[in-house]
């Protein structure tokens, strides 16, 4: 899907790692969010509460999931699942354009 069609864009912008990472919020009719992004070459770490859909849109990283120990190269396009209540460590090699999709717990 290359546009999401009417929704709704929080405004403030999400910024973490002193502005290396940045994403806008859009939420959907039917109550789902996701957020658009873009994140500089560094190493960073997130945690999660609801389980996501990280999709690599352009760039290229290295990503650490729950449960496992090695490394695993993302080139976009690609995805990966990060599950709920975990955390997640990202090796960003290039600029990356990402789109995260929450999946609520039931």
């Amino acid at each position: 899907m290359d546009k999401f069609d009417n929704v709704t864009v929080v405004k403030k912008a999400n910024v973490y790692y002193d502005g290396k990472v940045t994403s806008r919020t859009v939420l959907f009719a039917d109550g789902t969010k996701k957020t658009l992004g873009i994140m500089m070459p560094d190493s960073y770490e997130f945690g999660t509460a609801d389980a996501e859909v990280m999709e690599i849109l352009a760039g290229e990283l290295d990503v650490l999931l729950p449960n496992s120990t090695s490394w695993e190269n993302i080139v976009a396009p690609a995805s990966f699942d990060v599950p709920a209540n975990s955390s997640f460590k990202l090796k960003v090699k290039t600029v990356t354009d990402y789109c995260c999709s929450y999946i609520p717990s039931i």
